[in-house]
């Protein structure tokens, strides 16, 4: 009973407090009065900074667009881009914000990334890496390239330029990179053959052939799928290994290579008749 009667005591006395007006209190006066005065403070100094934001010094006026390091912009409209910025940016210099206008510049024609930071007062300065442009990927009027690090970006042949050969490039539209993988590797099989990979299409069903700058072309078929990933590295190897004999019998006249065999490889003579190209293919598969 006492515990009862201690805790009923206590809720007495804090309902008495509360119900008591606070100025019969002075050190609680005081406290809510510095409260109070400290809330005002900030309200005032944020309506201070709030309105020196607004002013027209910090409307975004200046925009410096520049290239990444190592690099020149060949296919960037500075003065077209900066007034696309300008009337499109939304806020101002405090305001404005940074991975918005990343965004648009990286939406615009051959921009890889972009980087952008403020400059005091009411300018911005954006760095960008422009596509270099590697390849054409489903044929030359696709409007659609491959940069060097396998990705596609929306361009045209004529905006390339002269001086820059381009690899001719084609697959399922996901498979960008794997292309980019498989280009790499064959460009590095046939080095000594002083031949380079100039074009590599990858089927829907993933079947992949090249063509060599000497004009031949290599069959791969899906081995890449296989369990055993240096499958195709062993028939590349294979055909190195007995190249020189098809060269002693058939010098210079096979135009292509067919290496989807499991024992051998098969190669077509160009200036032989249908008949005759089957008998010579049978002839050039070798055995392990």
């Amino acid at each position: 009973m006492s515990q009862i009667s201690s805790f009923l005591n206590g809720c007495g006395e804090v309902f008495t407090s509360l119900a008591s007006p606070i100025w019969n209190y002075p050190d609680r006066m005081q406290k809510l009065s510095r409260f109070l005065m400290r809330c005002f403070a900030v309200m005032v100094c944020v309506g201070i900074l709030v309105w020196v934001s607004q002013r027209p010094v910090f409307a975004l006026r200046q925009v410096v667009i520049e290239p990444v390091a190592g690099q020149t912009l060949k296919h960037i409209n500075k003065p077209v881009v900066k007034q696309q910025v300008l009337e499109t940016v939304q806020g101002n210099f405090f305001s404005v914000r940074l991975e918005d206008v990343k965004r648009g510049f990286e939406s615009m024609p051959w921009v890889r990334h972009a980087n952008v930071r403020r400059v005091w007062p009411n300018g911005l300065i954006v760095s960008i890496e422009e596509q270099k442009p590697f390849g054409t990927w489903g044929g030359a009027e696709s409007h659609i390239l491959m940069n060097t690090h396998g990705e596609l970006f929306a361009g045209r042949v004529s905006d390339v330029g002269d001086g820059i050969s381009l690899i001719d490039f084609s697959g399922p539209e996901d498979a960008s990179k794997e292309v980019m993988r498989l280009y790499e590797r064959a460009n590095a099989w046939f080095k000594p053959w002083s031949a380079e990979v100039k074009s590599l299409t990858l089927s829907d069903r993933y079947a992949w052939n090249v063509k060599l700058s000497n004009g031949m072309k290599v069959e791969f078929g899906r081995d890449e799928e296989n369990s055993d990933k240096t499958l195709t590295e062993d028939r590349v190897a294979r055909l190195f290994k007995y190249w020189p004999q098809v060269q002693e019998k058939w010098a210079n006249r096979v135009d292509a290579i067919d290496l989807r065999y499991a024992n051998g490889f098969a190669v077509h003579l160009a200036s032989t008749s249908l008949k005759k190209n089957e008998v010579d293919g049978k002839k050039s598969e070798q055995k392990q």
